[in-house]
């Protein structure tokens, strides 16, 4: 694991957005950002799951979270535009971003692969994600010091068969990080690097692996070191990295 151990007032004052707070590794982070400091914003497609972490956090005592029903794979230009008038309005600025949401697309021969399902990955894993760090980006340089997280795979770092579209769109993860990262080198606050989470018990990983025994791979709790370091200001002067959570 990434050796790293978070004070307790790490995050503290800290406005973050997670996008596929709902479950898994995004909710980990959210709880473990909240209990570190951080004003959470959850966003992901189902309320019931946001909730659910809202609640959560509240009953521990943390920074009240916001809730934000957003769907990254329907969500229109201004929908974004309205998102970040939304963060402007409520805290003046955005200090984390962290991108986790992501779908799985099937997983088969690149021949066998539909244009449609092609399309779809691409569009939730990269077209979203760039629109929400393009759109957010005048609200993480208001922050003194901000950090935008990208969320990769080892598919995303080489290729491997029948991987499909989800490694494609991981490699154009890692390409706009570095691009974002190197645009961003030395004339802003705001850093921007990727996290490989590694295998890791959650529903997506349950997915692609049907057949492996879930009680073998960590919780996402036992990773949040390394999200925690990049969240936090021990971090400031790392940019453009590719970071292994295991």
């Amino acid at each position: 694991m990434f050796d790293y151990t978070a004070r307790p007032d790490l995050l503290k004052d800290r406005v973050i957005l997670i996008t596929g707070a709902g479950r898994g590794i995004g909710a980990a982070a959210a709880k473990s950002f909240a209990a570190h400091g951080a004003t959470v914003l959850l966003l992901g497609k189902t309320e019931a799951n946001l909730s659910q972490v809202y609640d959560e956090i509240e009953a521990a005592g943390h920074p009240q979270p916001v809730v934000i029903p957003f769907n990254l794979e329907t969500a229109l230009p201004h929908q974004y535009d309205e998102l970040a008038v939304l963060i402007e309005n409520e805290f003046g600025r955005l200090d984390g971003l962290l991108h986790n949401a992501s779908i799985l697309g099937p997983r088969t021969p690149l021949e066998q692969l539909s244009g449609d399902n092609f399309m779809r990955v691409m569009h939730v894993n990269v077209n979203a994600m760039f629109m929400l760090s393009s759109t957010l980006l005048p609200l993480l340089k208001l922050s003194a010091d901000a950090s935008v997280v990208f969320t990769s795979s080892s598919v995303g770092r080489k290729g491997r068969a029948y991987w499909g579209a989800y490694a494609v769109s991981k490699f154009a993860t890692e390409g706009l990080m570095q691009v974002m990262a190197d645009e961003l080198d030395g004339i802003s606050n705001v850093r921007t690097n990727s996290v490989n989470p590694g295998a890791t018990r959650t529903s997506m990983r349950a997915q692609a692996y049907p057949g492996e025994n879930p009680a073998s791979r960590p919780e996402p709790d036992s990773i949040m070191p390394v999200y925690l370091y990049l969240m936090g200001p021990d971090s400031q002067g790392v940019n453009g990295q590719a970071l292994d959570a295991q």
